[in-house]
């Protein structure tokens, strides 16, 4: 008979929930024999499991000799994957500086007030000039090729949210880093063909790397336990900072070499390199914990007891049996069949548009010093080549360490119940979005003095590697069955600014680069950063969605699902 009030430590023992090969199935253990119970005890059980006690106190005392674990294993190869990517979409604006021609564009100059700039260092004698490219591009070409990845990057974003969800998200992660890979390799040749094969490449090279952050949203919450999702959120998104940091200037060095004909090179070495990770990904990464052949069977029940949304509630309309669970108890599995996405609820959800909006103003304010600042640091500020390309590698590096800080003390914060889940959100959300916006505005004030630039975009900029700890993982709390879709959603949204805030601060600047054009120009990202975040504090909820929520059995009396307790097997 089921125990007459249910604790913490029952809930553990007698709520059980992991998925089925398709992502969909609930398995329910009973803890009686007797088909004749009465539902009120079931209810009370279903009361507690979903009730809002607080997370599962669950241990994973059973694999603490095991090292590397297996999640650890995905984790890292995620971490590598995003690494692989981020190199391969950025390599071009490094190279592109030695595909262009740069003398043979001409140039219309534009008077500008002198107080309204900085001086500009005197020229030294080592410094070096560069070799002139083949190509004849103006701004507005090099900007069509430039942003022509954005494009593609956009439209698979929710497409690729869903493939996850629907049929598992190794292959779309993995496919799509593949598929950028290949189209990476080929960039050279389509440079030299014809430049219109060059922008079809780039978009397309976008599409592959655009399901990649939804895939892995969606890997996420099938494989981490929700006390440990900032952390791992932090080191897996944290590859593409890395990659970042690695391949700047690796391209660069790339591009002043004789090998593989100079500036080509740097996109064979990171293409083979995405085809090498491939490999490894496939042989190394399974969809699921059930899926994997290689995890022990203490860290995949540790998992599928810790990822259990709603405990005890199960899904009809399918039912296949499951003889040997573990633990001694022969369970029921039941499978849904229905799982189309509620599109209406969903693009009507308050909590999500509030996500989608801070990313907004988070995207806006990060493309902004992805895109804009290394034109500042060398129009306004006059750094050379070599030193701006250090100090723009050097912000995504603290951003890194400042990331997987923040979120290593949200879990901690969280396990120890400190704070709740919610007030968890918004506290890191707004860290990451007014701390680096009034690092923005601190550029204004600090003017031409590049120490205090520097310190003002790696230092209090690097706390916008908080953003994991934030609104990141709340797609995963809103609706565990539709985290891929919805992140998809708003990342695309968020991604739209990687075209449109270059245009919108083209329009601002026109030509005229000074310090006050400059001003609106970082007036602007913080604005919408810092908005952004107040209507996240406003709107955000950390609850699973009403209709992301399934039917409770009380609803559906005719479809209980029972288990016998079989002896235990020494």
């Amino acid at each position: 008979m089921p125990p007459s009030k249910w604790t913490d430590e029952t809930r553990d023992a007698s709520c059980y929930y992991a998925d089925d090969e398709l992502g969909h199935g609930r398995l329910v253990s009973s803890t009686g024999d007797d088909e004749d119970d009465e539902y009120d005890e079931t209810d009370e059980q279903e009361a507690f499991c979903g009730g809002s006690r607080g997370g599962p106190l669950i241990n994973d005392a059973g694999a603490d000799g095991e090292f590397p674990k297996t999640r650890h294993i995905f984790g890292l190869m995620g971490f590598l994957g995003f690494a692989v990517v981020y190199a391969m979409r950025v390599n071009l604006s490094v190279a592109i500086v030695a595909m262009v021609n740069q003398t043979a564009i001409p140039h219309a100059n534009s008077s500008v007030v002198d107080d309204d700039t900085c001086p500009v260092p005197p020229v030294r004698n080592d410094t070096r000039v560069l070799p002139q490219g083949e190509f004849v591009w103006d701004e507005a070409t090099q900007g069509l090729v430039l942003g022509s990845f954005f494009y593609g990057y956009v439209l698979t974003q929710v497409p690729g949210g869903r493939m996850a969800e629907l049929m598992g998200g190794k292959r779309i992660y993995g496919y799509g880093v593949l598929v950028t890979a290949i189209f990476t390799l080929l960039t050279p040749f389509a440079a030299h063909w014809d430049l219109p094969l060059l922008v079809l490449v780039r978009i397309l090279e976008g599409m592959g790397e655009g399901v990649t952050y939804p895939a892995m949203h969606a890997m996420l919450a099938h494989w981490i336990p929700p006390l440990e999702r900032n952390k791992f959120a932090a080191i897996v998104y944290a590859g593409s900072n890395i990659g970042t940091v690695i391949s700047m200037p690796l391209a660069g060095w790339l591009c002043s070499l004789d090998f593989l004909g100079g500036w080509p090179s740097a996109f064979y070495i990171f293409g083979l390199m995405g085809m090498l990770w491939f490999a490894c990904w496939m042989y190394l990464v399974y969809d699921k914990p059930s899926l994997h052949p290689r995890i022990s069977r203490a860290e995949r029940d540790y998992i599928e007891r810790s990822i259990r949304p709603n405990c005890g509630y199960i899904d009809v309309h399918e039912e296949e049996e499951d003889d040997d669970v573990g633990d001694g108890v022969e369970l029921r599995r039941t499978r849904n069949v229905d799982d189309a996405i509620p599109w209406r609820s969903l693009l009507c959800s308050v909590p999500l548009w509030a996500i989608l909006l801070t990313q907004c103003g988070q995207g806006w304010a990060f493309y902004t010093q992805l895109t804009e600042l290394p034109t500042y640091m060398s129009n306004i500020l006059h750094f050379d080549i070599q030193s701006n390309a250090l100090l723009n590698a050097v912000p995504y590096l603290t951003a890194w360490f400042v990331g997987i800080a923040c979120s290593a003390l949200a879990d901690w914060m969280l396990q120890r119940r400190y704070i709740s889940l919610l007030n968890s959100y918004k506290l890191w959300n707004t860290v990451a979005s007014v701390v680096p916006s009034l690092g923005l505005i601190g550029i204004i004030y600090v003017g031409c003095d590049w120490v205090w630039v520097t310190f003002m975009l790696a230092g209090v900029g690097s706390f916008g590697g908080a953003v994991y700890a934030g609104n990141q993982m709340n797609h995963i709390a809103l609706s565990p069955r539709f985290a891929g879709t919805m992140y998809g959603i708003t990342n695309s949204a968020a991604n739209i600014c990687g075209f449109l805030a270059p245009y919108v601060i083209g329009l601002i600047i026109n030509h005229r680069e000074t310090l006050t054009q400059w001003h609106i120009v970082f007036w602007l990202a913080a604005g919408l950063n810092i908005a952004g975040n107040f209507i996240y504090l406003l709107f955000a909820s950390a609850d699973e969605q009403s209709w992301s929520l399934r039917a409770a059995p009380s609803q559906r009396r005719g479809h209980r699902v029972r288990g016998t307790r079989a002896p235990l097997q020494t």
